[in-house]
């Protein structure tokens, strides 16, 4: 699994296996699981949370979503690179 950056100690990244799935990245501190937070980067929406598995605090969470928004081009473009769509 991938990951793309980290910011505030949080971990942004793919789950190897979701290729099928719509765009989205994990969020999580330590060690990644496939059950860590998710967020979907739907077509020209904003970052939609899925669901806080993770239990981010909702302040590191805001600023999160806002840092996946700025990035959300980038990041789409390195999930057609890696899943190969």
């Amino acid at each position: 699994m991938p990951t793309l950056f980290e910011i505030y100690g949080y971990r942004i990244f793919f789950w190897s296996n979701e290729g099928n799935d719509p765009v989205h990245v994990h969020v999580c501190k330590g060690q990644p699981t496939a059950e860590a937070t998710k967020i979907w980067l739907p077509p020209e929406s904003n970052p939609v949370l899925v669901h806080n598995n993770s239990r981010i605090p909702q302040k590191d969470l805001n600023r999160i979503l806002k840092i996946v928004a700025m990035n959300r081009d980038s990041i789409i473009a390195r999930w057609y690179d890696y899943f190969g769509k």
